[in-house]
């Protein structure tokens, strides 16, 4: 005949006013925690943290384009984020974009610079080889070129552009937008001398108009164009601050 043993078992943790007792004169030992599980945290799981608009930045236009409502249910507000970053990422990729000096002949200016679109401004470097004023002013144009890729940077050897342009006036910069000439700097004291930097020759390039556009921001002014070249000036000098302490600390 089998023989059947009934084990009771109560909710873990509970103890008996016997044991209880006997622990409190040290026959037993210390009753152990009750195991408890990790709290559940969503944020762990980047599909189940709160929504918010760093999130919605972290998306690329195919993501937000894939994104159902209901993946915003908890924040029903980022809707129209969502459809407000969409659109400006929309808009950012139809923007043109250069960023480099490029060469030109005679034979391409009307098409590369008279000819470009209505909203792009075009700055033209006349230089020759052999001027060391056109390579200070085309190495700081170089780096202008990246930082606004919206603007369109070109250089032209000066008589291919003028013929019997005299070489005292070198470099010159002409600026152009809708077809026409809306400035012109002769000679390198224009942007500070041979002590010229990317900083002095963006804020000479923008005195008169918001020649720099680096694709973000649209129908920016003047004054909006010159802040922002401020700011980087700054930044480039702080940059430059620290590099030269942490080299004189090595």
């Amino acid at each position: 005949m089998a023989d059947y043993h009934f084990v009771y078992k109560d909710v873990e943790g509970t103890t008996t006013e016997w044991d209880d007792l006997q622990r409190k004169y040290g026959n037993l030992p210390p009753k152990p925690d009750t195991f408890k599980p990790a709290p559940f945290t969503p944020a762990a799981d980047p599909d189940l943290r709160p929504k918010s608009a760093a999130w919605i930045d972290e998306k690329s236009p195919e993501e937000l384009e894939e994104l159902e409502d209901d993946d915003l249910d908890d924040d029903r507000f980022l809707q129209e984020y969502r459809k407000k970053r969409l659109a400006e990422m929309q808009q950012a990729s139809k923007v043109v974009r250069y960023g480099s000096v490029v060469p030109i002949s005679g034979s391409d200016f009307v098409r590369e610079v008279s000819q470009a679109p209505q909203d792009v401004w075009v700055v033209v470097l006349l230089y020759k080889d052999g001027v060391p004023e056109c390579g200070l002013l085309h190495t700081c144009l170089e780096e202008l070129a990246t930082r606004y890729p919206a603007t369109k940077f070109v250089k032209i050897i000066s008589t291919d552009c003028i013929p019997n342009y005299p070489d005292r006036n070198l470099p010159t910069i002409l600026v152009y937008n809708n077809g026409a000439v809306k400035g012109t700097l002769v000679g390198l004291s224009q942007f500070g001398g041979r002590r010229c930097t990317p900083e002095s020759v963006a804020l000479a390039l923008c005195k008169s108009d918001p020649v720099l556009n680096d694709g973000h921001s649209n129908n920016a002014s003047k004054d909006d164009v010159i802040d922002g070249v401020r700011k980087k000036f700054i930044e480039t000098l702080v940059t430059q601050h620290e590099d030269e302490a942490d080299y004189s600390s090595d």
